[in-house]
């Protein structure tokens, strides 16, 4: 299995993105959307590993609480389009105990820096190959109390990912 550990979005959130995604189609940037069922923040990516009751108890162990998150401001990496969150300093104090439990556990993980977002579009392009515009609208502006964790599941299908909350 290919899992991963999320926040999912509630409604208000989901809207914010799929507006700011509905901008920036109307800007003329083309690339792979995410959908919206798949819009999500991802916490600790581990891959193919066929224990998800070990992950789960790594999550349970690390005390999740719930917190606000807000959305603020855009950005790329490479050709990859996502939306930020605010400086959270529960979130990272959070994924900081996450990751320990993970890898005390044994359980591989992706250890790159966390670094909070949410991807809106990949293998992004503007019309002519120029910059991406980021048009006024396509800023979001969204808010939500987190108030839980999400194991995940991804799997490829015919039409792009689709991802399977666990537990």
């Amino acid at each position: 299995m290919r899992l991963f550990i999320a926040i999912r979005f509630d409604e208000g959130m989901l809207a914010a993105l799929a507006d700011a995604q509905a901008a920036m189609r109307e800007a003329g940037v083309s690339g792979n959307y995410t959908s919206r069922e798949n819009l999500h923040l991802t916490l600790a990516f581990i891959g193919e590993y066929d224990d998800p009751d070990a992950v789960l108890a790594a999550i349970e162990r690390a005390g999740f609480r719930q917190m606000e998150l807000r959305l603020e401001g855009v950005g790329c990496f490479g050709d990859l389009f996502w939306a930020g969150l605010a400086e959270n300093k529960a979130l990272q104090a959070y994924v900081k105990r996450l990751r320990r439990e993970l890898a005390e556990a044994g359980i591989p993980f992706d250890r790159k820096h966390f670094s909070p977002h949410v991807t809106l579009i990949r293998r992004a392009s503007a019309r002519g190959g120029g910059p991406i515009p980021v048009p006024a609208g396509g800023v979001p502006s969204g808010r939500m109390v987190a108030t839980h964790v999400s194991l995940m599941r991804s799997d490829r299908g015919k039409n792009g990912m689709i991802y399977t909350e666990l537990a």
